[in-house]
């Protein structure tokens, strides 16, 4: 059923009877599992044989397998019946966390997966928080977990002025009123959400500037240089794919370890792997013009700049 539902798709239609009959059909066949895991469940606890470890650990999974499929056939019930499912429904009974993404051409079958949440800094390309959320919630709701990570991280730093988040950017995923406003709030600019396909201007002008600060709000709170700013970082797109596409080539297009955790712990270490890359790469001064402006724009100089260069002759 994975494929299913989105490739008998015609023009916006979709075969809703076929799609219920095919679930009925299932449900029928799937009708005597519980008794099955009934006579497993007495047969494993009349074997002798088994060590009592591994029939603890045979008991829990079995018992584990019956829940996800009491969850799974319930869902299917609701929809046959034509009641709405869930945003994170259940797909696969070995791991719940896994969700369709529901995203691409209608013509295609619907890819499934976990969708982590990054968020980088545009200076250098340098990953602060990712999130892993469990199922596939919708794009708004990753927005303020993300940036509370980020925040938890920057309070830890104890040496050095304490940063502060001054804008976010992003695609049109988070280009939600609500998740706006809450950013607003909290002192953030909102620069880099794009309202329609068109991008944001890279060098606004005095105007655009003094529109930005009072749509949100922080007339005192933002400076015209912040927004120039968040402006010349959020305008391209090319520059966040090139971070995707870093996480991309170190093993992160494939979550080869089941459940949330499994997931959790890879995106982790896709993660850091790139942070490594990136540390190298400023340490051999190895950076591009971009992220050399934005570097003396936020006072993020080499520590090696302030040493005397020998002549070589």
């Amino acid at each position: 059923m994975r494929g299913f539902g989105r490739s008998c798709r015609g023009q916006g239609h979709v075969f809703v009877k076929l799609v219920r009959h095919t679930e009925q059909q299932l449900l029928a066949r799937g009708e005597p599992i519980k008794i099955f895991a009934l006579k497993a469940k007495e047969r494993l606890e009349q074997t002798l044989t088994l060590r009592e470890a591994q029939r603890q650990r045979l008991t829990l999974a079995l018992t584990t397998a019956m829940s996800h499929h009491e969850d799974i056939r319930k869902q299917s019930t609701r929809l046959t019946q034509g009641k709405k499912l869930s945003h994170c429904k259940l797909v696969n009974a070995d791991d719940l966390t896994l969700a369709p993404m529901l995203k691409g051409k209608s013509n295609c079958p619907a890819q499934f997966g976990r969708k982590p949440g990054i968020a980088s800094e545009p200076a250098t390309g340098f990953i602060f928080a990712n999130l892993v959320p469990q199922g596939n919630p919708s794009d708004p709701s990753d927005g303020l977990p993300l940036l509370e990570k980020v925040q938890s991280a920057i309070d830890r730093v104890r040496t050095g002025p304490k940063r502060q988040i001054h804008s976010v950017a992003s695609d049109l995923g988070l280009n939600d009123p609500f998740l706006r406003q809450a950013l607003h709030e909290r002192g953030i600019l909102t620069v880099g959400i794009p309202k329609t396909i068109e991008p944001i201007k890279p060098q606004p002008s005095a105007q655009d500037v003094l529109t930005i600060l009072n749509e949100a709000g922080l007339n005192r709170q933002r400076t015209p240089h912040q927004v120039h700013l968040a402006c010349a970082s959020g305008y391209s797109r090319p520059v966040v794919e090139s971070h995707l596409a870093s996480l991309l080539a170190r093993g992160a297009g494939q979550v080869r370890y089941k459940g949330l955790e499994g997931a959790v712990l890879q995106q982790g270490m896709t993660v850091m792997a790139h942070n490594g890359a990136v540390m190298v790469r400023i340490r051999q001064q190895h950076m591009s013009k971009r992220s050399q402006k934005f570097r003396r724009f936020l006072g993020l100089k080499s520590p090696q700049a302030h040493e005397i260069k020998h002549p070589k002759n």
